[in-house]
């Protein structure tokens, strides 16, 4: 079976990759480069250069390459840049979503969808821990670009029942490679855990944003998930929409939070060094607190977290930022 994986060259687009080759499926990754690194593709894969903008790019990608099932990984991540340029969220989450999904459809035959989509689709929630069905009321551009496109696969599906996809909401992927082979290295990086970590290891100030939101300790509160546990739920989402053409949407989260206090002092604890810390401003469109209610995937697909406890999480995290900093 052949699996495409667009933002393959990206940090979850890797892993994603590394574990489907381990597990004897042939992948094709498509990315731009543009923020992911060529040097994170697997040699294993096939690796195709393209954008998810250029519609005759997708066009050649699927009548070259007979695609079982497509993993779209390929989007703009940051709430606070999404803020600053909605347009160019929109072009590339959702005119690129779609321009992917119908290209897949019309020239490939492709069947299977499974789409990286975002707890930030809920905005600032109303109950906590977040069920599936919770409203959906984005607070940022990226979150409404996320919604949309998952809105777009839904109406795809609704016209041909032949089509199966699965949009997985993510809280916060973290950490890396047990063996620090992999790891996340976003451009520009907007996550906590890598920003804290560079931060101590380069002996420089770490921004805190945000000490009045209403929590214990008045920092935001999220549900951090290991990629190596997220990468499992993508596999095991693939083998039911394999098995079942209908339209699935899950939460990938463990179903506890930890506040951006309790992040630095594990981070702290990990190095044994002491962070610099200076605390600025919100940033703009972040809720308080986002925890999954992960019951749903758990029950429906046996799905079980490994390696999302916290200390583990910030331990291969730092072990791999400690790697490329000895490296360079």
């Amino acid at each position: 079976m052949k699996i495409l994986v667009t933002g393959g060259a990206g940090y979850i687009g890797s892993f994603m990759s590394k574990i489907l080759l381990d597990k004897g499926y042939e992948v094709v990754v498509f990315d731009s480069l543009e923020r992911g690194y060529k040097e994170a593709i697997d040699s294993r894969a096939q690796f195709v250069q393209g954008d998810v903008k250029n519609i005759s790019e997708l066009e050649k990608l699927f009548l070259g390459n007979n695609i079982d099932v497509v993993m779209h990984f390929a989007g703009y991540i940051s709430v606070e840049e999404s803020t600053n340029y909605p347009d160019l969220y929109r072009e590339n989450n959702i005119v690129g979503s779609e321009n992917l999904f119908n290209s897949a459809i019309n020239k490939g035959n492709v069947k299977n969808f499974i789409f990286s989509s975002s707890a930030a689709v809920y905005g600032n929630p109303t109950k906590i821990p977040i069920l599936e069905d919770h409203p959906t009321n984005p607070m940022s551009p990226y979150g409404q670009t996320k919604l949309e496109a998952e809105g777009f696969l839904k109406s795809l599906q609704k016209n041909n029942p032949s089509i199966g996809f699965a949009c997985l909401r993510y809280f916060n992927a973290c950490g890396a490679a047990l063996d620090a082979s992999i790891g996340e290295n976003h451009n520009p990086e907007t996550h906590i855990m890598p920003l804290a970590i560079k931060a101590i290891l380069e002996d420089k100030e770490f921004s805190l944003f945000g000490t009045n939101y209403d929590t214990t300790d008045g920092t935001c509160v999220r549900d951090y998930i290991h990629v190596l546990d997220l990468v499992d739920a993508h596999v095991k989402v693939m083998d039911r929409l394999i098995e079942k053409k209908e339209g699935f949407i899950y939460n990938v989260g463990i179903g506890k939070g930890y506040s951006n206090k309790q992040v630095i002092e594990a981070i702290e604890k990990v190095s044994g060094k002491k962070m610099k810390i200076r605390r600025a401003e919100r940033r703009s469109g972040d809720a308080d607190v986002l925890v999954a209610d992960p019951t749903k995937i758990k029950q429906e697909l046996n799905f079980n977290p490994k390696y999302s406890d916290l200390e583990t999480i910030v331990k291969t995290a730092w072990l791999w930022h400690k790697k490329q900093k000895l490296e360079t």
